[in-house]
């Protein structure tokens, strides 16, 4: 009789077990492909690499004379953007040979573009690193009241980039369209995306991965 009702009691118990395996191994899994390191890939110098490696009106942050150019691919509602770019300015803190190139990439919605469109507004009162920032650091949800409060936050002219936006805004437009084209071009599939020097890494880089790939790419050298 004890046998029968311990094999009861675990026939009882088998749904719940089984479901606690499974949630185990799901998180199991989760861990191990977030652990990981996002994948290099090694480019040649073609025509797309020099295009996006030395794009001189894309917005940036470190020095021309830089050795090693960080190009990232970026979506302002984009949660791995938001939780990994702060790395980005805590390298170029730490490595003065380093300079980070933005590129806007809004593949999230409206929202995604409006943000965009002011910060590479924002870009011409030479505020854009300070709205990049704000935007990535936010928490709430991104609407037209949201972006501008951000933006005035951030030290912008609103009036003046409404104004920018009514005579620019073509060029923004374009700048933005150059940037979908290049993303696509180099095989990127969402956002983020890097292009370090040579290597183009695809997921999220946090400061030791961003440490990685610079090192990597200052050895390297430029693609050729």
């Amino acid at each position: 009789m004890p046998n029968a009702q311990l094999r009861a009691s675990l026939a009882a118990r088998r749904p719940r077990l089984t479901l606690a395996v499974a949630v185990g191994l799901g998180l199991l899994a989760t861990w191990w492909f977030q652990s990981r390191p996002p994948p290099w890939r090694k480019l040649e110098l073609t025509p797309v690499v020099a295009a996006v490696l030395k794009d001189d009106g894309a917005p940036s942050l470190g020095l021309a004379s830089a050795d090693v150019v960080v190009v990232v691919f970026t979506d302002y509602q984009c949660p791995v953007c938001k939780q990994t770019d702060v790395a980005l300015e805590r390298l170029t803190a730490r490595d003065g040979r380093v300079r980070v190139v933005y590129k806007d990439w809004p593949i999230l919605g409206e929202a995604s573009t409006q943000a965009a469109r002011v910060a590479l507004a924002a870009d011409r009162q030479g505020r854009y690193v300070a709205v990049h920032r704000g935007l990535m650091a936010s928490r709430s949800k991104l609407d037209a009241d949201r972006i501008r409060a951000i933006a005035i936050e951030a030290g912008v002219d609103w009036p003046q980039l409404e104004a920018d936006q009514a005579t620019h805004g073509a060029a923004i437009e374009a700048r933005l369209e150059a940037h979908a084209a290049q993303a696509w071009s180099l095989g990127l599939q969402g956002t983020p995306g890097y292009l370090v020097g040579p290597f183009l890494v695809t997921g999220g880089l946090d400061d030791r991965a961003l440490e990685r790939a610079a090192v990597a790419a200052r050895k390297a050298g430029p693609p050729r």
